[in-house]
């Protein structure tokens, strides 16, 4: 997952849930920008007026992490066409899926948007459409789908 609010919301709703203990998560992106730095302090801000708070820092993923994880999930296409050409396998293919696909109001647009160059509005947004996909998310893989 390319987004520290995801990796920790699908992680407290997993708590919440009492089922945590069943998934080991990571936070990663497919380019260098912004390794080692702290969330976004925007998101952050709208993560605590929501009652929400959480830390992190970021990381580059590596291609042959595809090993380590049974689900890779990216915010957008653009991630999704990089992890998808690093994919040895048609198994490596059929691991990485779009963080929306779980977003029960996703619609046509599969890309989480990515707020950092517009308003407050934009990191609320994404702030919802992150929740309600790591809620969908969950929901499928407890499922057993």
């Amino acid at each position: 997952i390319r987004s520290p609010l995801a990796k920790n919301l699908f992680q407290h709703l997993a708590e919440e849930r009492g089922v945590a203990d069943k998934y080991h998560l990571d936070s990663a992106g497919t380019s260098a920008y912004h390794v080692g730095e702290s969330p976004d302090r925007r998101m952050r801000q709208v993560a605590k007026e929501r009652g929400f708070e959480y830390t992190g820092r970021s990381r580059q993923f590596h291609r042959e992490e595809i090993d380590h994880f049974d689900l890779i999930l990216a915010m957008d296409r653009n991630n999704y066409r990089i992890l998808n050409s690093w994919a040895r396998t048609p198994e490596d293919e059929a691991k990485i899926y779009l963080m929306r696909e779980f977003d029960p109001h996703g619609g046509e647009n599969l890309d989480v948007p990515d707020p950092y160059y517009g308003g407050m509005d934009g990191f609320k947004t994404t702030y919802d459409i992150v929740k309600r996909s790591c809620a969908g998310l969950l929901a499928e893989l407890e499922s057993g789908s």
